[in-house]
């Protein structure tokens, strides 16, 4: 790499610092300026470390007119750097665990606005008189109107999302808090609130039902992200001798129904780590409550592949009743494949946006089942099987995979009684594996439980706990013909009572 590329701005989310480093900025001033121009109250959902602090902090500079900044990006001719205006900026970045915590974060927060913008106030304030009065004091003093902007709005509630008492009264603080910019809607220019989820109206914003949320906008896709376009121009030089479509296929694919983006945090650490395909993203805090949800909602993992959902469902995040399909979309787990307008109705098709999301995520849900210092000897054994076709060796190592799980999986429930959990163990482990899958795979005589596609070989599974017999029934239906080459097919019979493989049958086709 030349000494005379850019520095990266890696973990950088400070506008300013970016500028005056004179590091690699991906130029988002189109979509600030278009978004300024059109709105007044915003509301932007993305998943964690996808560049949504850093579009605020540009925001930030904009409003206080800082011009030399903005030297050669799209904005720069275009904007009335001459009026100022006062900006009051609220980031709940770092851990609440309780009520005390939040009431001190949020206090601290306002005095740091109020002494950057020279306003004195009484510590005796509850946050949300304080706010009101520092968003009217404000006005007063430089005598224009103030813009807010608010960064993970929601983080907590999401923090305390297992303690669901602690989270309902934070959200109920939050909602009169949020209320506020409502009611002093005569003294404000602009706000935008920016976070991971969007709750649903009845809850945190039935004081703000005026916000456009822009978090599914075709023209502001790529607000937060990079494009393939940037990939291939300003991050091309920094790439040189990496298979662009190898690229894609681990980082790309998140899609808020416009130009599909990468998270910039998998893109800065991969060019960081010397071009290492590794799990840079996912390794930053996937929430542990999220997994146990799965498991303990005994939620069918090879349903992920291909799921669909209601536009509303996929919209609305509700903390007494949580969707796990609307939990793992805003999240980032899940992104849009398809939009589906039929009958008047809109409905989404989703699935995992890339492989390191696939494989992480699944790899995950293995975790909570499978006793880990088994599954990396086991991981090698199978992939060296299942590349070579070797498909005799590949029941002793299902039976050492499913005799590795944990006795407690099994404690206080029927979960033994339902093929759904072994094919869900074997789904997520076979997917953490980073091999080619497909769920529920539809042929013209039904579906297939699972097909998997390794080198030039074709494996199809089909799974029984009870009943006839799954290599047959591959047999009658002859599902291998949907596919050309080498075909295995694999009948696997549970048994509840030992919690493993009764049978294993398999045939060449």
């Amino acid at each position: 790499m030349s000494n005379k590329l850019r520095k990266l701005p890696t973990g950088i989310q400070t506008f300013s610092q970016i500028i005056e480093e004179d590091r690699l900025y991906i130029d988002k001033t189109k979509h600030a300026f278009d978004l300024i121009d059109e709105n007044k109250y915003v509301f932007l959902s993305r998943p964690r470390r996808f560049g949504k602090s850093l579009f605020l902090d540009t925001l930030h500079n904009i409003f206080e007119g800082n011009k030399g900044l903005f030297k050669g990006l799209y904005i720069y001719d275009k904007w009335d750097w001459e009026t100022k205006y006062p900006v009051i900026k609220i980031s709940f970045s770092g851990g609440i665990q309780d009520r005390q915590t939040f009431d001190l974060k949020l206090n601290d927060i306002l005095f740091k606005n109020a002494k950057r913008l020279g306003i004195t106030f009484e510590q005796s304030l509850t946050p949300d008189i304080f706010f009101a009065q520092l968003i009217r004091e404000s006005f007063q003093k430089y005598n224009q109107k103030v813009v807010i902007l608010i960064d993970e709005y929601d983080k907590p509630i999401l923090d305390n999302i297992e303690h669901l008492e602690i989270a309902q009264e934070i959200r109920e603080l939050l909602k009169g808090f949020y209320t506020q910019i409502k009611d002093n809607d005569e003294f404000i220019k602009f706000a935008m609130l920016t976070g991971v989820s969007k709750f649903s109206k009845v809850s945190i914003f039935s004081g703000l039902n005026n916000l456009t949320d822009i978090s599914l906008d075709e023209d502001f896709g790529d607000i937060c992200g990079y494009t393939q376009d940037d990939i291939e121009s300003s991050f091309l030089p920094y790439l040189q001798g990496v298979n662009l479509e190898k690229l894609k296929t681990w980082y790309n694919g998140y899609n808020f129904l416009g130009t599909k983006v990468y998270n910039p945090f998998d893109i800065l650490l991969f060019i960081t780590k010397k071009h290492s395909y590794q799990n840079y993203w996912f390794e930053t805090g996937t929430p542990s409550y999220l997994i146990k949800l799965i498991k303990n909602k005994k939620y069918f993992v090879p349903k992920l592949e291909n799921i669909e959902v209601d536009a509303n469902v996929a919209n609305s995040f509700d903390i007494e009743n949580i969707n796990i399909e609307t939990l793992l979309l805003q999240a980032g787990y899940l992104t849009i494949k398809n939009v589906i307008n039929e009958f008047d109705m809109i409905t989404y098709q989703l699935h995992f946006p890339n492989k390191e999301v696939t494989i992480a995520f699944n790899n995950s849900v293995s975790d909570l089942f499978l006793n880990v210092s088994q599954k990396i000897p086991i991981k090698r054994e199978i992939l060296t099987a299942m590349h070579r076709g070797e498909i005799d060796k590949v029941e002793p190592i299902i039976s050492r995979l499913f005799a590795s799980i944990a006795y407690n999986n099994f404690t206080n429930n029927d979960i033994a009684n339902y093929e759904g959990f072994y094919a869900s163990v074997l789904y997520a482990y076979f997917a953490s594996l980073g091999l080619k899958l497909t769920a529920e795979d539809v042929t013209n005589q039904g579906r297939i439980d699972l097909t998997l596609q390794c080198n030039d070989y074709t494996y199809i599974f089909e799974f029984k706990m009870t009943g006839s017999d799954p290599l047959q029934q591959i047999k009658d239906k002859k599902y291998y013909e949907k596919y050309k080459g080498e075909c295995y097919i694999i009948g696997i019979l549970f048994d509840k009572s030992q919690k493993n493989i009764r049978a294993f049958e398999w045939q060449k086709i």
